[in-house]
């Protein structure tokens, strides 16, 4: 069982540091929103930070993620974003069950997405991953095919591209992670020129998420800072 104000506290704590952080950046505290990764822990955890007032939560694992959503399914205004790599045999699940697909970087996988998603649900909510320091480990494409990919998203009518999402390089420097930063946000202000529904930029984690708000993160992505650390 999930110790509930041992998350409610921590959830407290993750707000406070979102708040100042707004204020340096001179930017609205509701202006950034807290998506609480719940990957490996509990529904009773889930739950917990939900009565503690958090409403977006991330998964990376498809089956797990399904899971929680049907134990937790009196929970009605709970957000669930589907945020790790997804395989093809699995886009159903995710198209079914999902709110938002925030890895999304491959026509196949959105392709899918959309031939999967019910007429009687809501468009799926995506976010393109940019690999914005082109490492070989890492999903997402190329900073310079943002254009492309989102032009064939909008060919999609089962999806609404939301805007972007990336993963920084963990070991960058200071210098590299703010060119990283500047690049991205650079690109999400110009996709929003051209799609006027595209107001969200998932950028930042608990190590990274002063610089990220500062840079106009518009989604921070907190796992264990708010549910403690992850089973193996």
């Amino acid at each position: 069982m999930a110790d509930s104000e041992a998350i409610a506290t921590a959830l407290a704590e993750q707000q406070r540091r979102v708040q100042t952080a707004c204020e340096q950046a001179c930017r609205a505290p509701q202006s950034v929103r807290i998506l609480a990764v719940s990957k490996t822990k509990p529904a009773s955890a889930v739950r917990a930070a939900y009565q503690a007032g958090q409403r977006d939560f991330g998964e990376n694992y498809v089956q797990e993620g399904v899971d929680k959503i049907a134990e937790l399914a009196d929970l009605s205004d709970i957000v669930w974003h589907f945020i790790g790599p997804l395989q093809s045999n699995k886009t159903k699940l995710v198209a079914d069950n999902f709110a938002w697909m925030q890895s999304l970087d491959r026509l196949k996988i959105a392709r899918r997405l959309n031939d999967q998603r019910s007429d009687g649900q809501a468009p799926l909510q995506v976010l393109i991953q940019v690999n914005i320091d082109n490492e070989a480990s890492k999903a997402g494409i190329a900073i310079d095919d943002i254009a492309d990919f989102a032009a064939q998203l909008a060919q999609l009518p089962r999806l609404r591209l939301r805007g972007l999402m990336a993963i920084p390089a963990a070991d960058a420097s200071n210098a590299q992670q703010q060119q990283s930063f500047n690049a991205l946000a650079n690109a999400f202000k110009q996709l929003q020129t051209h799609y006027p529904q595209v107001d969200t930029l998932s950028l930042g984690m608990s190590n990274d998420l002063e610089p990220a708000i500062e840079h106009g993160s518009t989604m921070v992505r907190i796992g264990t800072s708010i549910f403690g650390k992850r089973q193996a």
